[in-house]
């Protein structure tokens, strides 16, 4: 007995769930040559996000696996009765039993072939840090080209971040008069610096309030923010700082009558090529810092 024209139906709707999640699946996992389209790189980020080993972040996984039930469970609840009316009229003929058949050994070799791909990504090491610090292994990886940056330093030297090339980079935006925020995410990263003296990253604080931070300024802004010789405050000209905050998307707005300055937290860490490699938002922890940098 062949499967009536509502229970084809209800089958064809099983059938493109499972396909929806196989192109799912082997968007987020299959793994991408060098040379892969910019767009296909970015959709799985967007979609999925992407950590350093290429698996999906903690959001992705729940995208890939709770979508799939979601649409597994809604078409249960509105055509439960008839998909399993139709599975076994289908089971009662020999192309039906061979379509099912096919379907289940392709399954069984697509879950096969994602846990080898898992395997294969997720070193131990991967699950330690991962464990350790969850928020850093979630983050996705880039590859953007970094805004410029054409500053003055606390030595009154120009700087830039052809100056850094070679060695990671973490920037950042603050300034002096910031009693609460500012000198939590300075500490945090030079914190992070610190314990990374194999890689020697740099640290470049841009200050936010040009105003009150001029280039004269920025050696006591330094003292007051104790940074060592390889961290930089960086200002100059009104006019070339707020151009720098608005090319690295620094959400700001100023109080002109008090100087104020209320702005987003962003950390950038850039990688040796000074490419941007992660960006923060919302605030972070040196420990976060430390093992995005050695994910570079």
């Amino acid at each position: 007995m062949k499967p009536t024209r509502r229970e084809a139906g209800a089958l064809a709707a099983l059938a493109a769930i499972g396909a929806i999640t196989a192109v799912w699946w082997a968007l987020a996992l299959w793994p991408l040559p060098g040379d892969a389209p910019d767009w296909i790189t970015r959709t799985r980020a967007v979609c999925f996000g992407s950590i350093h080993n290429g698996l999906p972040t903690t959001a992705g996984w729940m995208v890939l696996i709770g979508q799939p039930v979601y649409m597994l469970a809604t078409l249960w609840l509105i055509s439960g009765d008839t998909v399993f009316r139709g599975l076994r009229a289908l089971t009662l003929l020999p192309a039906g039993r061979m379509t099912l058949g096919a379907a289940l050994v392709l399954t069984v070799l697509g879950l096969g072939a994602a846990g080898i791909r898992v395997g294969r990504a997720a070193s131990a090491a991967d699950v330690m840090a991962t464990l350790a610090h969850p928020q850093a292994m979630d983050v996705p990886r880039l590859h953007r080209t970094a805004p410029a940056l054409a500053l003055v330093d606390q030595y009154g030297a120009d700087i830039t971040l052809a100056r850094f090339r070679g060695r990671p980079v973490f920037v950042t935006f603050a300034f002096a008069h910031c009693e609460t925020v500012c000198p939590l995410t300075v500490a945090d990263l030079l914190r992070a610096q610190a314990q990374l003296p194999d890689l020697a990253p740099a640290v470049v604080v841009v200050t936010l309030d040009p105003w009150r931070d001029p280039p004269p300024r920025l050696a006591a802004i330094a003292a007051q923010w104790h940074l060592p010789k390889d961290a930089y405050v960086a200002s100059g000209g009104i006019p070339n700082v707020e151009q720098t905050l608005d090319a690295w998307q620094v959400g700001r707005a100023r109080n002109e009558r008090t100087g104020e300055v209320t702005h987003a937290t962003v950390v950038y860490v850039l990688d040796r090529s000074g490419a941007v490699a992660f960006v923060l938002t919302g605030g972070t922890d040196a420990a976060t810092l430390a093992t995005l940098a050695q994910r570079l």
